[in-house]
């Protein structure tokens, strides 16, 4: 519903909106990526997958994981720019600069999940290729090879590192900075109308990386968990952010949800 508002409206033809969009494309991305096999899981029991779909599977999973960081980095960016630099706004943000920022993100989630693929590739699996979960993720499939898969577990770190663990804390920097510049302002009402314009990235933050970062440490370090744990929270990392951020943003951003009431009213007189 997001994309088609603000492709549909000329009003929201702004950087925000266009890495709002990107991140609705993200999600749904990463929905329908693993909507096969959640699916076959749920309606059927089809527990077992074809290891080569498996691991095309992982790509895009992992692919579009670290997109939506850097998308949510692409935002933060956006906000330190329009409260902390609001004349330079428009000439920072331009829509080639934003396509750049887009392009860049797509190279760098190429970059770093082909090493991850090709080394996946090369492992040998004498056990049967069965999910634990509802989906392909790289820690869960490398522990069912019966080679030597240290230096996988090497490129899935590294993989995290360069992605959500560089984005996270760069979010974190962008957001001291602008509560620093917000405090600096002498009006109250205008430090609320400031934090209130971050108050949607925010919440779409928490439901990404609080997931996320639970999901990674019960692979890694919650081997004594039963499996229903591992099942939730891979359920959850994979349902929460893209049934939220469009509710959040939608309530939270009023153009957003002045633009959306337009339309239905207009496919209402429409019928």
């Amino acid at each position: 519903m997001i994309l088609f508002v603000v492709l549909r409206e000329q009003s929201l033809h702004e950087p925000m909106y266009y890495f709002l969009s990107m991140l609705s494309a993200t999600d749904l991305s990463l929905s329908l990526c693993t909507l096969s096999t959640t699916l076959g899981v749920f309606w059927f029991e089809a527990r077992e997958i074809n290891l080569n779909a498996c691991i095309a599977q992982m790509f895009f999973l992992h692919g579009f994981t670290f997109m939506e960081s850097g998308v949510l980095l692409a935002m933060a960016f956006d906000r330190f720019v329009a409260i902390c630099d609001p004349l330079r706004y428009t000439t920072i943000l331009t829509n080639a600069r934003i396509a750049q920022i887009g392009v860049s993100m797509l190279i760098r989630n190429v970059a770093v999940m082909l090493p991850v693929v090709l080394f996946v590739k090369k492992l040998s699996f004498c056990r049967s290729k069965v999910l634990s979960h509802s989906y392909c993720y790289h820690v869960d499939l490398i522990q069912l090879s019966c080679t030597d898969n240290r230096i996988n577990s090497i490129l899935g770190l590294l993989a995290l590192f360069s992605t959500t663990g560089f984005d996270c804390p760069c979010i974190l920097l962008s957001y001291i900075l602008i509560i620093r510049s917000v405090l600096s302002i002498a009006s109250s009402e205008e430090r609320r109308k400031a934090f209130n314009t971050c108050i949607s990235h925010i919440s779409a933050v928490a439901i990404f990386y609080i997931p996320l970062i639970s999901l990674s440490l019960v692979h890694r370090y919650g081997h004594s968990a039963p499996p229903f744990v591992h099942t939730i929270m891979a359920n959850v990392f994979l349902l929460i952010p893209p049934v939220l951020n469009p509710i959040i943003y939608s309530v939270k951003t009023k153009q957003i949800r002045k633009a959306i009431i337009k339309v239905l009213h207009q496919k209402q007189l429409q019928i």
